[in-house]
């Protein structure tokens, strides 16, 4: 029998490299949060920030900073989720990030 020895998880690896490289982190959820008004991606954006937050000190760190229950805060960033704008903006405001508007790239308006 084969002894699997310092084995980590895809997901372990991704929180290191968000947790050792910002501009990756906010690059991730840019690229997630893109999906958002599609129902079909809304899940890859929670896991997305969930992981963000999972890598700027942990879900429990991140709720008791930004006044979320914790028991609020992990079903509202799990795929079916459904967090509430208050939610998400003292998610990203405890990570040290903001949410941002920016024009569509395919309107001409």
């Amino acid at each position: 029998m084969t002894e699997l020895k310092d084995v980590t998880s895809y997901h372990d690896r991704e929180v290191v490299k968000l947790s050792a490289d910002r501009d990756l982190a906010v690059e991730y959820l840019k690229a997630a949060m893109a999906e958002l008004d599609d129902p079909e991606d809304r899940d890859a954006c929670l896991l997305a920030l969930r992981t963000v937050a999972e890598a700027y000190g942990g879900l429990g760190l991140v709720a008791a900073e930004s006044g979320i229950s914790r028991e609020s805060l992990y079903p509202a960033l799990s795929p079916k989720g459904n967090p509430t704008l208050k939610t998400l903006l003292a998610v990203l405001k405890t990570v040290g990030m903001r949410l941002s508007v920016e024009p569509e790239r395919d309107t001409a308006a």
